[in-house]
């Protein structure tokens, strides 16, 4: 007697009462109404996805039966899309200003990964089934990296940038704002540098530590203690360094850069992705539009800004706090500029500054700011599976790559919001809880 088993969207039985991710059958088949499979093309109807082994291993028009003991699950009423990419995240804590100043002296590496894994199951189930991770300091994310690959612990797929990388009084520079007699202990992390012989040595650090991508500051930070501005804060020599010796480990580099300089010094460099990349001139314009980096726009930071300063109007101190306000005022001016001069897009929300599991918001920002809907979906699938060097495994549903794979109510074309209350998570080929 043929044995289907047929599980609806509420995936109702054994998998309700399974843990966070169910362990994947032998073979899946999924029956999507709109089957947007690589954003930017046409849409297909009435489709039929199987998955095997954590795998798409076919697409096929109209609904298909299910074999045999095979899994069924009926999205015939939704529109299916990839798993989702956020590009710039911080899984450890979503504390701000001197709360997560607190964080930094009275939670340990353990407690920090237990933060990372909820943070984690918090964006996978928004849809975003893979996430870089761009800097924590104890090696928290790093652990939870390896254990999600082990199949440990439920999470999204991560890239992890270890930590960040500045020179010493830069942004990354975890001693800011400390008495005197605590900030060697900071200083002893080691990712601060001076000179590019020192810088080479921070990069391979890193590398060591068994980081995915590098991640170095170009420029001053919002939330860093020091009064040094937002402009450039490391040299041509150093910068170059940290890019070449990533690049020879086969690892690219994300720059954290605000200033129109600090941009241009990254570009210049060979930076495959500016984050925030706040403050442009002309010839910073001119600069990226010749370079293949990515910009990130990170503009869900106000989100997080306004909503801790709504619950605690002394959450920053009062130099952070003037760098808040103008980074709140000036927020999506930069991709207006860019995105007519054809610069490429990558989805990242800065997470962590913003809250984890309300990445989606970064979409409508995005559509204020003059992307289209279908390209800020573009920048969360097939752009950032491009920049984290993923594009042969994620971004679109594609047989032979993995089954990371959402579903939601309406066209998200038509309304970028929709993708802020995902129905239905695959990922790696397992239904997410």
């Amino acid at each position: 007697m043929k044995s289907t088993m047929l599980l609806p969207l509420s995936l109702a039985g054994a998998l309700l009462s399974a843990p966070a991710m169910a362990q994947a059958p032998a073979r899946t088949v999924i029956h999507a109404g709109k089957l947007m499979a690589e954003p930017g093309k046409p849409v297909r109807g009435a489709t039929t996805i199987i998955v095997e082994n954590g795998k798409v291993v076919a697409i096929l028009d109209g609904f298909r039966p299910a074999d045999a003991g095979a899994v069924l699950i009926d999205l015939k009423d939704k529109y299916v899309l990839p798993g989702l990419i956020d590009s710039h995240v911080h899984l450890t804590s979503d504390a701000g200003g001197l709360a997560g100043q607190l964080e930094e002296v009275t939670l340990s590496p353990a407690a920090q990964a237990f933060n990372a894994e909820v943070n984690g199951m918090k964006t996978l189930r928004a849809g975003f089934t893979t996430v870089r991770n761009l800097g924590d300091g104890d090696g928290a994310t790093l652990a939870l990296r390896d254990a999600i690959l082990a199949g440990k612990v439920e999470g999204p797929r991560i890239v992890d940038a270890g930590n960040a990388i500045s020179g010493s009084a830069g942004h990354m520079d975890g001693s800011l704002g400390y008495r005197d007699e605590l900030r060697p202990y900071f200083q002893g992390a080691g990712n601060t540098c001076n000179g590019a012989d020192d810088c080479r040595r921070a990069v391979r650090l890193q590398v060591g530590r068994g980081a995915d991508v590098i991640k170095f500051a170009s420029t001053g930070g919002v939330n860093s203690r020091i009064g040094a501005g937002l402009g450039k804060q490391m040299f041509d020599d150093e910068a170059k360094a940290i890019v070449d010796t990533a690049h020879m480990f086969g690892k690219k580099v994300a720059v954290h850069a605000h200033g129109a300089d600090g941009i241009r010094l990254a570009l210049d460099a060979g930076a495959d992705s500016i984050e925030h990349g706040t403050i442009l001139d002309e010839a910073t314009i001119a600069a990226w539009t010749k370079s293949k980096a990515y910009y990130v726009p990170t503009l869900s930071t106000v989100n997080g800004y306004k909503e801790r300063l709504a619950a605690n109007a002394n959450a920053y101190e009062p130099d952070v706090l003037a760098k808040i306000r103008w980074r709140i005022s000036i927020t999506g001016k930069s991709l207006e500029q860019l995105v007519p001069r054809g610069v490429r897009i990558a989805f990242g929300t800065d997470a962590g500054v913003s809250k984890h599991g309300r990445n989606a918001d970064e979409f409508e920002l995005m559509v204020q700011h003059g992307v289209t809907p279908i390209d800020a979906i573009k920048a969360a699938t097939v752009n950032a599976a491009d920049l984290l060097g993923l594009s042969d495994e994620i971004g679109t549903i594609a047989p032979g790559k993995s089954a990371d794979i959402i579903a939601v109510a309406s066209d998200p074309v038509a309304d970028v919001t929709v993708l802020k209350k995902v129905d239905f998570v695959m990922a790696r080929g397992e239904v997410v809880d």
